[in-house]
């Protein structure tokens, strides 16, 4: 049986069980999410910190943040007649205007993190949502999670997200958990798969639509896909693996960060946001755990949840200077599994080599 056959969401048909995770700032954009795509999976832009990018002005900003959305997406859209899709983060203080931006460039689907997506934002209205091509998927942590986002849509919108993406304890940048709760059973990725399934089941019945549940976090190779399809995901979330690659955005360096870490190298940190974040250890955060970094200079307010005036580093600035190669200014987010990465290919060449994996491991499974 072949298990690389795709999922749908909605009207949209995925050839591969298989979507890019988003990641900011600048490491997923036109250049990866194109190539995914192509390659037959969902390929997934990155909309946060845009603005801090050289090519769209380096000082942030949302027009900044806006113009360079919209040409990553057209970039993309140049690049390949594949599945695109847009990672937004409910934390950003421009988070209406991305999402509008994202929407009127029919992106064929838009991710939504790094916060509960209940209320629409200013500038999003009903009409808007229910009429657009473009489909809507959460990203969430926790059943609770998933159950409060469907039932405030169903009860204020009579309409619901169109799939749902869990991201278990093992992802990379942040991470939607205590530090104190990361190592609960409770908190496995296949436990929150089990009670989002349960959760959308009443859902999928009063809308008579099924809702794909696309599962990530710390998902490496063919045996986890195929381990987390059997459990019931209909397809699987894959950021880390896709920074190795030769079409991925960030700088040689930032990869080189990945292929040169040990098991060791990869920690918890707290990010200014708030949220703990997973990361390659690096000189600049062992400065920032010495408290040798200080409070910064904010060029514009681009988190919600960011408090600048005690922060002892910019978090936007640091993920830009890594992404750019500048690594004593900065730091490479990343997922559990990280550190088994051993080289740079082409994502075509990932793929191939994943889909084989998956296959073999499936056959394993059903014996």
């Amino acid at each position: 049986m072949d298990k690389t056959k795709g999922f749908r969401i909605g009207n949209l048909e995925i050839n591969l069980p298989i979507v890019q995770g988003g990641m900011g700032v600048g490491i997923s954009l036109s250049g990866l999410a194109a190539s995914v795509a192509d390659a037959g999976g969902l390929g997934v832009i990155s909309s946060v910190g845009l603005g801090m990018l050289d090519k769209y002005g380096g000082k942030g900003g949302s027009i900044a943040n806006i113009e360079g959305l919209r040409a990553e997406i057209r970039k993309a859209r140049e690049l390949t007649s594949g599945v695109l899709g847009v990672n937004i983060m409910t934390a950003l203080n421009d988070f209406g205007a991305m999402l509008k931006t994202a929407i009127q460039e029919q992106i064929d689907i838009v991710f939504i993190g790094a916060g509960l997506i209940t209320k629409l934002p200013e500038g999003v209205d009903l009409n808007m949502l229910t009429t657009t091509k473009t489909k809507f998927a959460p990203i969430v942590s926790s059943p609770r999670a998933a159950d409060l986002i469907f039932r405030y849509w169903d009860k204020h919108y009579h309409h619901i997200p169109d799939a749902i993406v869990i991201e278990g304890p093992l992802a990379g940048g942040h991470l939607g958990f205590k530090r104190d709760t990361l190592d609960e059973p409770v908190n496995t990725l296949e436990e929150i798969l089990k009670g989002v399934k349960s959760v959308l089941s009443f859902f999928e019945e009063k809308y008579k639509q099924i809702i794909p549940v696309i599962a990530g976090g710390g998902v490496f190779d063919g045996m986890d896909i195929a381990s987390l399809l059997h459990k019931g995901a209909d397809a699987v979330q894959m950021g880390t693996r896709f920074v190795a690659t030769e079409e991925c955005d960030a700088s040689d360096e930032f990869k080189q960060s990945y292929i040169s870490s040990k098991k060791e190298d990869i920690v918890i940190i707290n990010s200014p946001v708030g949220l703990p974040g997973r990361a390659v250890n690096c000189q600049y955060l062992e400065e920032v755990r010495n408290g040798e970094r200080k409070p910064i200079n904010c060029l514009w307010k681009c988190l919600k949840t960011c408090d600048f005036h005690q922060a002892p580093y910019c978090i936007a600035r640091a993920l830009t200077n890594a992404q750019q190669g500048n690594l004593k200014e900065g730091f490479a987010f990343c997922g559990a599994n990280a550190y088994k990465i051993d080289g740079i290919v082409k994502v075509k060449e990932l793929i191939e080599s994943l889909k084989q994996e998956l296959n073999t491991a499936w056959e394993k499974l059903q014996k």
